[in-house]
């Protein structure tokens, strides 16, 4: 009796160990990046269909797993011909290569609710490591379902011409400014 007590309390206590899944409220996300264009301004844009998955064990999030996925076709700069002209092969070949992935590979915790993010960003059939900055904006309970949330911010550079997306040109910087804001809720 006592060795059936004791397995069901280590398993008990193990369930808390397993990482928990979070699924991303579309509605209060955002993923979006701005280049240069001519070297004097900026232009900015965002992928209208994306998804985050999520996974943590601990409360801290220092053991979090995010897996990107955005379609490329979704892309929106809000101007029509522009948003046509990245689709094609001359950038990202949508047809090609209809997606986007961000695969994490670790966070790290560097201070009270500031992340480095490392993992590897597939674009263009390219697959590249990339290091991002992640921070924890908040956490709370969902009024409406009495579900915890939590919400991110992810920034960072990378350079487009390490993916084949485009050429090397005065009309736009070689470097996007990648910005991401997600709003989870815990399953």
């Amino acid at each position: 009796m006592k060795k059936t007590l004791l397995s069901l309390a280590l398993l008990a206590g193990s369930f808390g160990a397993f990482a928990q899944t979070w699924k991303m409220d579309k509605s209060h996300s955002k993923l979006g990046f701005t280049v240069t264009h001519l070297m004097i301004s900026e232009v900015d844009g965002n992928f209208k269909n994306f998804d985050v998955v999520l996974t943590s064990a601990k409360e801290d999030f220092s053991d979090a797993s995010l897996v990107l996925t955005a379609d490329i076709a979704s892309i929106d700069t809000d101007n029509e011909r522009r948003d046509t002209h990245l689709k094609s092969a001359d950038f990202f070949d949508a047809a090609t290569h209809p997606t986007m992935t961000f695969k994490s590979k670790s966070v790290k915790k560097v201070a009270d609710k500031k992340y480095s993010l490392a993992g590897d960003l597939t674009m263009h059939g390219v697959t590249k490591p990339v290091t991002m900055d992640m921070t924890l904006m908040g956490t709370r309970e969902n009024p409406r379902t009495k579900k915890p949330m939590a919400a991110f911010k992810v920034t960072g550079t990378i350079n487009r011409i390490d993916f084949g997306v485009g050429t090397s040109s005065a009309t736009v910087s070689d470097e996007v400014e990648i910005k991401g804001v997600g709003e989870f809720t815990k399953e």
